[in-house]
């Protein structure tokens, strides 16, 4: 086992040993699937692909069998356009001690809100809507690079990742995997899988702590001045139709904590810091 200095490398570097866990094989089977079925994965304009997730017709193709929370693959149909997603109803939702139940689906969304307010495009497009099982969030499917490993990223801090570190770190994400992380064809990469956000309690369970401490970029500390602007005008509105006002005033604590600090968050030497698996 690693000292201390070197806990947060060494959990991402379990990737290899953790291929046959079920949570770390989510991403792997619906890339599989998708890739050996031929579904359609085209490239969207997030407008586009907001008004197909919202309106379009949802068949429902089955379920990744190994998903916690009943995860559907399906393919969406309108204005000529079909593109695969991903469908978690609320229904399939697995009871949680530190959620409060049926709220999974709107977390998913409420980051994706979030994630459009910073201008960086963390979370692909996501929408609440009714489907064959009734209301869950519903994700366009995204075609990620083979070439790139996730965990790689990781383990070499890539500074891809930092906004994404610093989004985790606004949003109180308890669930940053390295499987959660898609690199795509050009270079960018994006975060999925955000169920467990926004409890109002301080809970960052991340493996992206490779600038723990270290001071924000000031583009970093101009988008969080942003997200908490925001909090007080049309995010937080949309935040509140989606959340509780708890959790809405904590994030605006939490952000307004991010910028006082000017720095990335440590870990809470009270709570996990890494979730299980870190893959």
């Amino acid at each position: 086992m690693p000292d201390e200095a070197d806990q947060f490398a060494f959990a991402a570097e379990l990737a290899d040993e953790l291929e046959d866990e079920e949570e770390a094989d989510v991403e792997a089977e619906a890339e599989a699937t998708v890739e050996s079925l031929g579904l359609p994965m085209p490239v969207l304009a997030v407008d586009e692909a907001l008004a197909l997730l919202a309106g379009g017709d949802l068949e429902l193709i089955g379920r990744l069998w190994v998903s916690s929370n009943n995860a559907l693959l399906g393919i969406v149909r309108g204005d000529g356009i079909e593109a695969a997603v991903i469908h978690k109803p609320v229904i399939g939702e697995r009871p949680l001690s530190d959620f409060p139940d049926g709220t999974l689906a709107r977390r998913e969304v409420a980051s994706f809100v979030t994630s459009q307010a910073t201008g960086w495009g963390i979370v692909p497009p996501t929408v609440l809507r009714d489907g064959p099982l009734g209301s869950g969030m519903l994700q366009l499917w995204i075609r990620t690079d083979p070439e790139v490993d996730p965990v790689d990223l990781v383990n070499a801090a890539d500074p891809r990742l930092r906004r994404i570190a610093v989004f985790d770190a606004a949003v109180n994400n308890t669930d940053r995997k390295a499987g959660h992380l898609l690199p795509m064809p050009g270079g960018h990469v994006y975060g999925v899988d955000h169920g467990v956000t926004f409890s109002p309690v301080p809970k960052l369970r991340t493996v992206l702590w490779g600038w723990r401490g270290q001071p924000f970029a000031e583009e970093e500390v101009a988008v969080l001045r942003l997200l908490r602007a925001g909090l007080d005008g049309a995010l937080g509105d949309a935040l509140h139709e989606l959340l509780d006002p708890i959790e809405v005033r904590a994030t605006e604590r939490r952000v307004a904590g991010l910028l006082a600090s000017g720095c990335f968050p440590q870990p809470d030497p009270r709570r996990p810091a890494l979730p299980w698996p870190p893959v």
